[in-house]
C-alpha cells in the first residue's frame, strides 16, 4: 500500500520520491528494532519512553519539516507523514507523541516565531534535546476554544498567566510549551495570544496524568499556571493573533492525525492479513472464505482511499497552498477508517482478537483517539461543510 497522490499542474503523480523511500525505510527499521519489542510492556505500564525520542531526534525524525538552518531535516510534509504512518504502524502511542511534537509545538514556533525565537527553540526541539507540548484545550471548553479561561495579563516586561490546560501531550516531560492564553474578552477571536513557556518557569507545573483507554505510552497530563510570569518576548507574533495561529497549526496537526490513523489502520490490516493466512478452519486458511476475504477487500480499499487523501493534503501543505478542507477531509476519513479497520481486524482474529496476546486489540484501543483528538469527527464535518459551501458561492 504505497500509492501516493500529489496534485500538480500536469495532473496526478503517484510516484514515491527517493526521500520518502529512504526515510520510510529508516522509520520502519527503527520501529522494528527499538519499538516493537516493548510495545505491550509500555502500554501495560503506561510508560512514556522519553529516551526513545532522543534516538528519533538523532535520526532527524523530531524535526522533519524544520529547515536545516534551525537544526532540522528540511523535508516536506510527504516525508513527514511517511514517518508518522510508519511509526504508528507499529505503535500508535509513539506515533502520537512524534506527531504532537513535530506539528504542534515545533510547527507553531516554525510558522509564527521570529528569527530570534526560531534560533532559540527550534534546534533543541528538532534534535529532541527538548520535548515540546502545545496547549489549547481546557476542561470546560473542549471544541469551544474561544471560551478558554486561561488568562495572561501584561505586567511590565512579563505576562502573568493563570489557568490550566488539559489533555496535553508531554505535559509533564515537555521542556517547552506553546500555550494559547486569553489576553482579551472571552469569546473574542482576537482576544487569544500564543506564548512560549519553558519548564522551570515559576508558577508553571503539570497536573494529573490521564489514565487512558489507548495511546497509553504517550504521556497526557494537565498544564497548570499560577501567577506564572512569562517574558513578553515569548509572545509568538502579535497579541491577539493566537486563535488565528492555532487554526493554521491545527490544519497541519490534522494531517498528522490522519497519518497517524493511516499507520494504525495499516498495522491492524497487516496483522489481519497474516493471521487470516495462518489460521485454519475446516481444513483451510480462513482467508479462503468469502466472509473474511471480503472484509480484507473493504479494509484494503478504505486504507488506499485514506492514503490518497493524506498525501494530497501533505502535498498542499508542502507547497504552502490552502489546506483547511483537505486536512479536515483527510483527518475525518482516515480516523474513521482506522476505527473500522481495527474493528474488523479484531473480528477476523475472533476470540484471540479480544486478548492481549495478539496486537489487534491495541490497534483497536489506539484508533479511537484519532476520531477525537485535534477536532472530533463532528468538528471536521463542520469545517468541511463550511469550506464546501464557501467553494460554491
Amino acid at each position: 500500500m504505497d500509492s501516493l497522490l500529489t496534485d500538480t499542474p500536469a495532473g496526478f503523480d503517484f510516484s514515491v520520491n527517493e526521500n520518502q523511500r529512504m526515510i520510510g525505510q529508516m522509520a520502519r527499521d527503527f520501529a522494528e528494532k527499538n519499538i516493537k519489542p516493548f510495545v505491550m510492556a509500555w502500554d501495560e505500564d503506561q510508560h512514556f519512553p522519553a529516551d526513545l525520542f532522543k534516538k528519533l531526534g538523532e535520526l532527524g525524525m523530531m524535526g522533519v519539516v524544520v529547515p536545516e538552518q534551525y537544526g532540522g531535516s528540511g523535508f516536506g510534509y510527504a516525508e513527514y507523514v511517511t514517518v508518522i504512518s510508519e511509526i504508528a504502524r507499529v505503535c500508535g502511542s509513539i506515533g502520537l507523541s512524534l506527531a504532537a511534537h513535530n506539528s504542534l509545538c515545533t510547527g507553531h514556533i516554525l510558522a509564527f516565531g521570529n528569527e530570534e525565537q526560531k534560533h532559540k527553540w527550534l534546534p533543541k526541539l528538532a534534535t529532541a534535546e527538548w520535548l515540546g507540548a502545545w496547549g489549547l484545550t481546557e476542561s470546560g471548553t473542549g471544541s469551544d476554544a474561544l471560551g478558554m479561561g486561561t488568562t495572561a495579563v501584561l505586567d511590565g516586561d512579563h505576562y502573568v498567566v493563570n489557568g490550566s490546560k488539559n489533555f496535553i501531550t508531554h505535559g509533564k516531560s515537555g521542556y517547552v510549551a506553546v500555550v494559547m492564553v486569553r489576553t482579551g474578552a472571552k469569546g473574542d477571536s482576537h482576544g487569544i495570544s500564543a506564548l512560549v513557556i519553558e519548564k522551570g518557569t515559576p508558577g508553571f507545573t503539570h497536573g494529573k496524568k490521564e489514565n487512558k483507554l489507548g495511546m497509553r505510552a504517550s504521556e497526557t497530563t494537565e498544564l497548570v499556571f499560577t501567577d506564572c510570569r512569562v517574558p513578553k518576548e515569548n509572545l509568538l507574533g502579535k497579541e491577539g493573533e493566537g486563535f488565528k495561529q492555532a487554526m493554521v497549526v491545527l490544519d497541519g496537526g490534522r494531517i498528522s492525525i490522519a497519518a497517524l490513523s493511516l499507520g494504525i489502520a495499516k498495522g491492524a490490516f497487516d496483522a489481519a492479513i497474516a493471521y487470516s493466512k495462518e489460521r485454519k478452519q475446516f481444513g483451510q486458511a480462513i482467508s479462503n472464505y468469502q466472509g473474511i476475504s471480503f472484509k480484507l477487500a473493504d479494509m484494503a480499499t478504505q486504507i488506499e482511499a485514506a492514503e490518497l487523501l493524506v498525501m494530497q493534503a501533505a502535498d498542499l501543505k508542502t507547497r504552502h497552498l490552502p489546506v483547511t478542507k483537505q486536512a479536515a477531509m483527510a483527518k475525518y476519513y482516515a480516523s474513521e477508517v482506522a476505527v473500522k479497520v481495527a474493528n474488523e481486524a479484531v473480528q477476523i482474529f475472533g476470540g484471540y482478537g479480544y486478548t492481549k496476546d495478539f496486537p489487534v486489540e491495541k490497534y483497536y484501543r489506539d484508533a479511537k483517539l484519532c476520531t477525537i483528538g485535534e477536532g472530533t469527527s463532528e468538528i471536521q464535518k463542520i469545517v468541511i461543510s463550511r469550506e464546501v459551501l464557501k467553494d460554491v458561492r
